[in-house]
């Protein structure tokens, strides 16, 4: 039977391949994503701009491309779905660590700018209390020279008789000239007032100018141990993000190797499966064509039983009523008309889990990533079931009642398996399966009924996880399940 990629034709049989046929899809999708990765193929591109969606956009593609090679090789299958998550995290990754180089860069820039105003505000404090120390002598010298005059005053009672203090001379004049010594001397003595005056008023200054000069440098040194913790988090960033991108490119190096490695041996094993899939599903068109042609000469059978017991009845009743010519249209055998083929949903079917658990895979065509390249050429694969997300040792219930005609270990990667076979209904034959179960609870030939335990989920076969793969196989032919749910 075809789990995975069986192309069919419109009457439900297997598509007859020819070498090179250009009808080769069976499981294409698994091999266009080992290629696709050996060969540098881009992961999808439209993803939402919000980064919950991205991730989750990302995680939506691995088990998609991940599906694809279930039934071949769960490592395989895990090691593509890690390459389209690293691929696809990679530009945010490399667009993240270009960011944080630039925030570095505008933290080093910040430090900088504030150590060069740092700089300045030393240089400029050097000065204020350069000058202030200048002021402080020019301050004692006047002082000194206030005292000095003031003491001489005092000793002569009025004008120093030392006038050499203030004119380096010790020649004595008149009177008259000795007045205007002294005149000049007291004019000495208030201009030397007046400038301690000037020189008080511009050490007050000056000290205030020293307190703004400290105070902006605290300012600006809290500032500058500031923007350093925020460069040295910056840095860290960086490196973070760097570390994160250099691992990304590395795991995607080492996936590529390993799948460019894998090649030849997926190959055998897509072609063994093919073969094992191809040989289930040309037993269940079989099964269900002997199926539906026995329930046919059954229903034809019954018909003509039936036709002929109403012949029979219309002849003697008419031969009761000596209507000769009325028995003998009565003994004309009517063409028989087959039964019209009633609608699948009168199978019933039920879901094989409770309503909670979800649907996480549906059914149909999945085209590969665009770009990529396969053995096939046919740039994708089928999806022939739906998957339940049901955790393992979850109870999976028959869908509808049934002969069990597989169960146990399968061959074809789907691990413990169980497929029933529902009969024909109204002309309908069909079939359904269910694969990677923990363990099965039914065995052959046994009958079941519609929501009977016949096993349990699990992870078995080639599968990347716990899940539960189910198929309903329509008149020999895998149809989405939805449709008869």
């Amino acid at each position: 039977m075809l789990i995975e990629g069986m192309p069919m034709t419109s009457s439900g049989r297997p598509v007859r391949r020819s070498p090179g046929g250009r009808h080769r899809r069976v499981l294409s999708a698994a091999v266009a994503l080992v290629l696709a990765a050996s060969l540098g193929a881009s992961a999808p591109a439209a993803f939402a701009d919000d980064l919950e969606d991205q991730q989750a956009a990302l995680k939506a593609e691995a088990a998609r491309v991940q599906q694809s090679l279930e039934f071949v090789d769960a490592k395989i299958s895990k090691a593509v779905g890690d390459l389209v998550i690293y691929r696809g995290q990679l530009p945010a990754a490399q667009q993240a660590l270009l960011e944080a180089q630039g925030r570095v860069a505008s933290a080093v820039k910040e430090v900088e700018a504030l150590a060069a105003r740092v700089d300045l505000a030393q240089q400029n404090k050097a000065k204020i209390t350069q000058q202030l120390d200048a002021d402080k002598q020019k301050i004692a010298s006047t002082k000194k020279l206030i005292g000095q005059i003031a003491t001489q005053a005092y000793k002569s009672g009025g004008v120093p008789s030392d006038l050499t203090l203030f004119f380096g001379a010790n020649n004595t004049g008149s009177l008259t000239d000795t007045m205007d010594m002294a005149d000049q001397a007291l004019r000495s003595q208030n201009s030397a007032m007046d400038k301690l005056t000037q020189q008080n008023a511009t050490n007050v200054n000056s000290q205030a100018r020293l307190q703004a000069v400290e105070a902006e440098i605290k300012d600006l040194k809290a500032k500058a141990d500031a923007a350093l913790a925020k460069e040295k988090a910056a840095r860290d960033e960086a490196a973070a993000k760097k570390a994160k991108v250099d691992k990304l490119i590395a795991d995607t190096t080492r996936l590529n190797k390993e799948l460019e490695a894998a090649k030849p041996g997926i190959q055998k094993k897509l072609d063994t499966v093919k073969t094992r899939q191809q040989a289930v599903a040309a037993e269940i068109v079989e099964r269900d064509r002997k199926l539906r042609e026995a329930w046919l000469a059954e229903q034809r059978r019954i018909a003509e039983a039936a036709a002929a017991a109403a012949r029979a009845r219309a002849e003697a009743d008419a031969r009761a009523r000596g209507d000769a010519e009325a028995a003998a249209r009565a003994r004309i055998v009517q063409p028989y008309v087959p039964p019209v083929t009633g609608p699948p949903s009168a199978f019933g079917l039920r879901h094989p889990f409770p309503g909670s658990v979800p649907i996480t895979s549906g059914f149909g065509w999945r085209a590969t990533p665009p770009g990529t390249i396969d053995f096939y050429g046919a740039g994708g694969y089928m999806h022939t079931g739906i998957d339940f997300g049901a955790a393992c040792g979850t109870p999976v219930y028959a869908a509808a009642a049934g002969e069990v005609f597989s169960a146990g270990w399968a061959d074809d990667g789907g691990g413990n398996n169980v497929k029933i076979s529902h009969g024909v209904v109204q002309g309908n034959s069909l079939t359904t399966i269910y694969y990677h179960n923990t363990s099965v609870v039914v065995s052959p030939g046994q009958q079941v009924s519609q929501g009977q335990l016949i096993a349990y989920s699990g992870t078995t076969g080639n599968s990347t996880g716990c899940h539960s793969h189910f198929e309903t196989w329509l008149n020999g032919e895998a149809v989405d399940p939805m449709r008869l749910l």
